[in-house]
């Protein structure tokens, strides 16, 4: 007890001395702020308390050591040292307002160090100290907030209330002074706030993107070289759960967009095309559609750069296409169509669609349709119907190939997006467009019977149809065959086919659609559904032709009669051509020439079907050697596989069922 008094007097006989004998005072009392014995802490406090009210702004020369003292006094276990040490603080800090010689460029290294410390009361000590500072008009605490700020942010997830409460205080009014001052240093704070976007504390995410959005507002250009960055904190906010941060983070999606950088200033594309490529695989879709919105938004202003980037992208873009959400969906394809604006990358994407579809059969099911109505819609029907011809008219997989021509003459009966394409298919045997249409198509539909019966019954290219009808052997008329006409029978009862049934009205005039209905009906097993639908159709045919001014009655009363009896050959747009044997060209289409190329593709698909049976018997006699029978399954009857869909298997919009 004696050895501490005698400390205290000596401490307090130092203040009397010069004041050029602080060099030799204030080191020894400082090192006694570290002494084991709260007493001799306590005393010291009081001892530099002393001293700093004589030497005042002598003072300044020490206060970095000082700093760092009442930094470490400020967590101190012993209550009385620290309420000395509050009072020496508030001393200081007085001191420090009033000086001119304080130097913020040797304070700030050690205020950025002392900012990691996680004790509570420090951090209180250190936010305390950043608010005097910056209250002082000679003191530019901003220019060196880059330095603290990061800091100040880690303080924002605080267990303490207050200590939230007073990092926020701080960070506002550093906010406030920044949208006042016309020089600030964005860049460097624009890093930390992006890290900070993605902390897992919400305020601490809300804070962050709330000053990104007034730097996007204010920095403009200075932030061009961290639009990726940005633009990679803002996407992911979009989906957050707080829906204030959504809010702020679509609003600063919205401005960052509206910039228009140009590469020339530092614009980095490859950078925001990789953020948004990456955004592109996150689970929540409002993000996935915001990405797909930049990528659109660059290729409408910097197409040539994005186009470099192509190969970066583009897989990531195909396997979009599979995304659960519709407007994702269509988001890419409008993407996509604007990349095929360019004949190189419109073939480019067509043949990885196809591919797409190829190794995915449930993206074809499930998304064909839609997929296929939007490109044509973007793209122009005719040029993608040609295309996709075209590339599957050498399709080696023939399987793929029956199923992907069937589900696009399916979209194309069907689809409003395609009426023009009908309309002009219609015209085959009259309008030279429409007849390039059929001849095109024609090559990669003989992949299908009844692809083919379809187009020529919508080409109104009637003989043809019959023929191709005639042509059919047993192997081509199977389950799939018949579950594939039972569809067309249904759909020439929609207002697609309108048109065939009035001609009805006249079966003097199209006696070879009355030929090739009547043969799609001897093929048709006749307990099916489509059977009944069919005949009924055939039955309502008058047995008087009502072309011309008077009604022309067909011979015996029946207007199938007409086709067996009569010696007048009929054109393919059903009017009697008494010369019709002497050629075979019609518009300049040949159809002998093409019958023979249907014929050689279904023979390729009876080879390849074939050779599947032989392979699945092999297998099961192989299987049969390690294996017991099992028991021998019902085979579905016709009447089965023709059945009309319950409403419970029926497709929903987008979906093909093949």
């Amino acid at each position: 007890m004696l050895r501490l008094f005698s400390n205290y007097i000596l401490m307090i006989f130092m203040v009397s001395i010069a004041l050029d004998a602080c060099q030799q005072i204030v080191p020894p009392v400082l090192n006694s702020f570290s002494d084991q014995d709260s007493r001799v802490r306590y005393y010291a406090c009081e001892a530099l308390y002393n001293i700093a009210k004589v030497v005042r702004g002598d003072f300044i020369i020490f206060f970095n050591q000082i700093f760092d003292a009442l930094c470490k006094l400020s967590a101190d276990s012993d209550a009385n040292v620290q309420s000395a040490c509050h009072l020496l603080d508030r001393l200081v800090k007085d001191i420090v307002t009033e000086s001119d010689q304080f130097s913020i460029e040797e304070f700030i290294p050690l205020l950025r160090e002392r900012m990691n410390v996680l004790n509570p009361y420090v951090r209180q000590f250190l936010v305390g100290w950043i608010t005097v500072l910056d209250s002082v008009p000679d003191i530019d605490m901003l220019g060196f907030l880059p330095d603290f700020l990061d800091g100040l942010f880690n303080m924002l997830s605080d267990s303490s209330h207050e200590i939230r409460q007073q990092a926020d205080s701080a960070l506002s009014e550093f906010l406030q002074e920044i949208k006042n001052s016309p020089s600030v240093d964005y860049g460097r704070m624009a890093e930390i706030l992006v890290q900070r976007a993605a902390s897992p504390d919400e305020f601490t995410r809300l804070t962050a993107i709330t000053w990104i959005n007034e730097f996007v507002k204010l920095g403009g250009d200075q932030l061009v070289p961290y639009y990726a960055d940005i633009l990679g904190a803002i996407l992911p906010c979009i989906s957050d759960k707080e829906e204030k941060i959504r809010v702020v983070a679509r609003e600063t999606n919205e401005e960052l967009r509206a910039i228009k950088a140009d590469p020339a200033e530092g614009f980095d594309v490859g950078a925001i095309l990789s953020i948004a490529r990456r955004q592109l695989s996150s689970e929540f879709e409002a993000t996935r559609i915001e990405a797909l919105h930049w990528i659109s938004t660059l290729l409408n202003r910097h197409r040539d750069e994005v186009l470099c980037f192509l190969n970066d992208i583009f897989d990531t873009l195909l396997k979009a296409l599979s995304d659960p959400s519709d407007e994702v969906v269509l988001l890419v394809l409008e993407v996509h169509a604007c990349i095929a604006k360019d004949p190189k990358h419109f073939r480019q994407l067509v043949v990885f669609l196809v591919h797409n579809f190829r190794v995915d059969n449930s993206l074809l099911e499930k998304r064909g349709a839609l997929i296929i109505r939007r490109l044509c819609v973007l793209l122009d029907a005719e040029r993608v119907y040609r295309e996709l011809s075209r590339i599957l008219e050498g399709e080696a997989d023939l399987d793929f190939a029956s199923i992907m021509v069937q589900a696009l003459n399916l979209i194309l009966l069907t689809s409003s997006e395609l009426a023009e394409l009908r309309v002009l298919l219609k015209q085959s045997l009259v309008n030279p467009a429409g007849k390039d249409l059929f001849v095109s198509l024609y090559a990669s539909w003989c992949h299908s019977p009844m692809a083919i019966i379809s187009l020529c019954l919508l080409a109104q290219t009637y003989q043809h149809a019959s023929t191709v009808i005639q042509s059919l052997v047993e192997e081509d008329i199977n389950v799939k065959f018949l579950v594939q006409l039972d569809k067309l029978i249904r759909l020439l009862e929609t207002p697609i086919f309108a048109y065939l049934r009035l001609q009805l009205l006249e079966p003097g005039r199209y006696i070879w659609l009355l030929k090739a209905l009547y043969g799609l009906l001897m093929l048709l097993p006749q307990q099916s559904a489509a059977f009944e639908i069919l005949r009924n159709r055939l039955k309502t045919v008058p047995s008087y032709s009502f072309g011309g001014d008077q009604f022309k009655r067909t011979s015996s009363g029946n207007p199938y009669s007409q086709i067996l009896h009569s010696g007048s050959q009929i054109d393919e747009d059903g009017d009697v051509d008494e010369d019709y044997g002497n050629s075979s060209l019609h518009n300049g289409i040949n159809f002998t020439s093409r019958l023979q190329q249907f014929e050689q593709m279904q023979q390729q698909h009876r080879m390849h079907a074939k050779a599947q049976a032989q392979s699945r018997k092999n297998s099961t006699s192989s299987s049969k050697e390690v294996q017991r029978p099992e028991e021998p399954q019902r085979p579905p009857s016709l009447s089965d596989m023709t059945r009309q869909p319950s409403r419970s298997s029926r497709r929903g919009p987008g979906q093909l069922q093949l």
